[in-house]
């Protein structure tokens, strides 16, 4: 860890005038970090991610994280955190400069019992300090029922990750993504990676309860709902998965629902799919 803090704070000398140039209110699509790669690099191969790594490959948080223009200043909220594997990539990236919240279901919204939802958030912090050794002044948690009125127009980005088709099936999406966008600053971005159906997929495949969306219906709809599409990318791409498994993306790994039916097949094409979108804040 005290190797990393040395290499981190040199790095940071090198790229500290690009960073303030990259978190304005409205920085240009042309943005670059210079030595923000090194930095994901860093975090990417620190030991404190062992037991992470092998889905690096398919996860690929080092490209991800580039496309979606996170530099290690940022204020950066990550939606449903989950088992932190996303978190810990993050904590170790932003902890010296930035911040990292862990933003929850609204619990007056889902369709379960919601009640330990705040408890949850309150208790990231300490989570992710005991992960990463990060302080936890570097990170916060809230729900989405409970935004404090300072925190809004605060986010340089928001992070939603493989979650998409949860809050598309339990008809939530509207009013996740609207306090997502309230959270960002004018001009702030969010980033998506889903599982990816085919673009002819039926909707009753496509309505996220086999874990796929079309890519298409996202763009749309995240343009309803206040946003503009600034890239797309085929980083998490696997042309290998045919998006059409009868017990849905849930049979390839790392769930493998069929148990040991076929795993070796579904080992061979790896995990599924998926798209990645940056969209932007509309005015």
């Amino acid at each position: 860890m005290r190797r990393l803090l040395l290499a981190v704070s040199s790095l940071l000398g090198l790229i500290a005038a690009p960073i303030a140039a990259a978190t304005g209110d409205s920085a240009p699509d042309t943005e670059v970090c210079e030595g923000c790669e090194a930095l994901l690099e860093l975090a990417a191969a620190n030991d404190l991610r062992k037991d992470d790594r092998a889905r690096d490959k398919y996860r690929n948080p080092v490209e991800t994280l580039s496309f979606m223009r996170v530099t290690p200043s940022m204020k950066v909220g990550e939606y449903a955190p989950g088992g932190g594997w996303y978190s810990r990539m993050l904590a170790l990236y932003l902890g010296q400069q930035g911040h990292l919240t862990g933003l929850y279901f609204n619990p007056e919204v889902v369709p379960f019992d919601g009640s330990t939802l705040a408890d949850q958030a309150a208790a990231f912090p300490k989570k992710v300090t005991e992960w990463t050794g990060i302080p936890e002044s570097s990170v916060s948690g809230m729900t989405l029922g409970a935004i404090p009125d300072e925190e809004k127009g605060t986010y340089d980005r928001v992070l939603v990750m493989r979650m998409m088709h949860n809050v598309m099936r339990w008809n939530i999406a509207d009013s996740e993504i609207k306090a997502m966008r309230d959270l960002l600053k004018p001009g702030g971005m969010l980033g998506i990676v889903q599982h990816r159906a085919k673009p002819d997929a039926p909707y009753s495949y496509a309505d996220g309860g086999h874990g796929y969306l079309r890519e298409a219906d996202i763009i749309k709809f995240m343009e309803v709902n206040g946003f503009e599409l600034v890239a797309k990318s085929e980083i998490n791409a696997n042309p290998k998965d045919s998006a059409n498994w009868d017990e849905g993306v849930w049979t390839l790994p790392p769930t493998y629902a069929l148990k040991e039916q076929d795993k070796a097949q579904y080992a061979a094409i790896g995990e599924s799919d998926r798209m990645t979108l940056l969209f932007r804040k509309r005015d």
